[in-house]
């Protein structure tokens, strides 16, 4: 089959002779007489099958025929949502070639450009409108734009959108458009928030579903290095050092990561950009625009980023990190080998990415083939974890701690706690500063516990009565201080007593006489230096 068997308008046929498209696609050849019929559509299409053209050509040949007259009353009839700005500029870029020789005008607004020079662009009026949620929705609310002539919508990639949040956006936008309408609804997998969406929008759908996961990936040469997360730059430098490899597009999971691979690949010679969500919308198009001349080699992009990105001739899908959403795997793998043509994907997995590997596996029903032999292979992981069976680091971690390259046994029940063994090691350290009297008093090696009772029977019965009884004891030993302190200062210094200790001496027996008490009790505290007038008893 051919686009004339799709009865489509010789405008239309004359614009895709110049892009050199002869035949229509699966999801193409499916869905172009339905949409013409007028009917609602659901469509079930992974990335690279052809999908933008499904909706596109005829919506180009149903509005082309009753084009209303330009200027600022020209109203807003066909509304086309996508996720992301690389995807709405795509689909612009595409309706404008194929509407080329058409009286249609097309419009894409998009987030990070500059608002005024769209609101002065929708004054001029547009028949088709390209747009990301979060845009439309800030024109919406400014009541810059109005949506009451819509005549059909288009939801592209819906599941992307309900990834992102858009998703109540998008139901917001949807709210405001005519009941009457036919609606387009594509997406690459149905969760079942979409099949929700779905079956609200849609009135008596034609289903198509095209190009099954192991069909999209059966032409593309995969393979697996299992290889260490530090040495993942290294591997990919070497593997870029192959000219054979023309032009590549490496997929990473975090935007300061394309920042970072880009980097190393630039240090080694190999022209390479980074494109994401945090660079500028002028930054993005010059990467993608270098990269499809051939002036970059390699572009490094986050997934939400490479939303929409159709290069032809893609040799190389490098995956630098694995995607933790098997889904997304096939998404990736398959800017490549488009269009009949055969393509590679080589993927980096490291311990941590082994389940994810499992997941994909399962997916695509197939094992991937892993590359064994090369510089750097994994040390962390086993590479049967792939399989099924846990890493060396998931298996370590069920097992008990180890110390000394014995399992550490459990406590048994009556075993001293750690906090027990801190308070000896305190008593003891106590002990150690104790005065050199009572050091002499006590035998060396002599237990603990003999020590504690060779002490002086008239100093241990009266610990107890001490600790409870001795405020007014304290108060007048602390008058008697304070009487005695006054008096040295009021000698000149050359009169006052050269040993301060000897005075001192009756102070330091209570304290250690105090100290002594709460060793016994099982209560540590630290050598009290203060004479006893500096404390201030509390509660009494």
């Amino acid at each position: 089959m051919n686009f004339k068997d799709l009865q489509l308008k010789p405008e239309i046929l004359k614009a895709l002779a110049q892009e050199n498209y002869e035949s229509p696609t699966p999801i193409q050849e499916r869905s172009i007489p339905s949409v013409l019929a007028g009917r609602d559509l659901l469509g079930c299409a992974q990335t690279g099958t052809g999908k933008t053209a499904a909706f596109s050509l005829p919506i180009i040949q149903l509005l082309s025929g009753q084009a209303a007259p330009r200027g600022k009353n020209r109203p807003i009839r066909a509304l086309i949502l996508s996720p992301t700005r690389e995807l709405a500029l795509q689909i612009s870029d595409n309706i404008v070639a194929y509407s080329r020789y058409t009286d249609l005008s097309c419009l894409a607004i998009v987030g990070g450009v500059s608002q005024q020079g769209q609101e002065r662009a929708l004054a001029q009026g547009t028949d088709i409108l390209i747009a990301t949620p979060g845009r439309l929705m800030d024109l919406m609310n400014q009541k810059v734009i109005g949506l009451q002539a819509v005549e059909i919508l288009v939801l592209d990639e819906a599941d992307r959108m309900l990834d992102m949040g858009f998703i109540n956006d998008v139901k917001k936008i949807i709210a405001k458009l005519p009941g009457k309408k036919q609606t387009l609804f594509f997406s690459a997998t149905m969760p079942p928030e979409i099949e929700q969406l779905a079956g609200s929008l849609l009135t008596d759908p034609v289903k198509v579903e095209v190009t099954p996961v192991s069909s999209t990936v059966d032409r593309i040469s995969q393979s697996v290095y299992f290889v260490d997360k530090p040495n993942k730059q290294m591997l990919l430098n070497d593997l870029l050092q192959d000219r054979s490899i023309g032009s590549a597009l490496v997929f990473t999971r975090t935007k300061h990561g394309a920042d970072r691979v880009a980097r190393g690949l630039n240090r080694i010679g190999v022209t390479a950009q980074a494109i994401h969500g945090d660079k500028s919308q002028n930054s993005r198009q010059n990467a993608l625009s270098n990269f499809k001349s051939g002036a970059t080699r390699v572009l490094v992009a986050t997934d939400i980023a490479a939303r929409g990105i159709d290069v032809e001739d893609l040799s190389h899908v490098i995956n630098f990190n694995l995607p933790n959403i098997p889904e997304t795997y096939v998404h990736r793998i398959g800017r490549t080998g488009r269009a009949g043509n055969s393509g590679v994907a080589i993927s980096f997995c490291e311990a941590e990415e082994l389940p994810y590997l499992k997941d994909i596996e399962k997916l695509i029903k197939k094992k991937v083939p892993v590359v064994e032999e090369h510089p750097y292979p994994m040390t962390e992981g086993v590479a049967p974890a792939a399989a099924g069976v846990q890493t060396q680091k998931q298996q370590n971690d069920r097992k008990p701690k180890r110390q000394g390259g014995q399992a550490q046994p459990q406590k048994a029940q009556g075993q001293p706690k750690e906090g027990q063994s801190q308070q000896k090691q305190k008593q003891s350290q106590t002990q150690e500063r104790q005065t050199p009297k009572q050091n002499q008093a006590q035998q060396p090696g002599q237990p603990k516990a003999e020590q504690t009772q060779n002490r002086p029977a008239g100093e241990a019965k009266r610990h107890p009565k001490q600790r409870n009884a001795g405020h007014s004891e304290k108060q007048a030993l602390a008058g008697q201080q304070g009487q005695a302190q006054k008096q040295r200062s009021a000698q000149p210094a050359s009169q006052r007593p050269e040993n301060a200790a000897k005075s001192r001496k009756p102070q330091t027996q209570r304290l250690q006489s105090r100290q002594e008490i709460h060793q016994e009790s099982g209560k540590v505290i630290s050598v009290l230096s203060a004479p006893w007038s500096s404390f201030k008893p509390r509660g009494r």
